[in-house]
């Protein structure tokens, strides 16, 4: 269980970091978004471990990097600050 945390916080953090490389206007400061990772990556191994049992070790990392994607996916910001009008007006 140590490994599959280790690797779902080293893999966690690895799609975070890569994620603030890609779109870091997108995102809030450096150290928020690599936490994030990090923590959802262990998370995400936590509760695929949960489900699946002892001996999943790459189902579980699979679903560290999931739950790492979809917390990371909440930080977003949207790309543009444009004024939107509806089409009614």
């Amino acid at each position: 269980m140590f490994l599959e945390a280790l690797g779902a916080a080293l893999l966690g953090f690895a799609l975070a970091w890569a994620a603030a490389h890609r779109l870091p206007d997108r995102l809030p400061a450096r150290v928020v978004v690599l936490t994030t990772g990090a923590l959802g990556g262990v998370f995400g191994a936590l509760v695929t471990h949960g489900a699946l049992g002892p001996g999943h070790f790459l189902a579980t990392l699979t679903g560290a990097v999931a739950v790492a994607a979809v917390l990371l996916s909440l930080l977003l910001r949207p790309a543009s600050r444009r004024l939107r009008r509806s089409a009614a007006v």
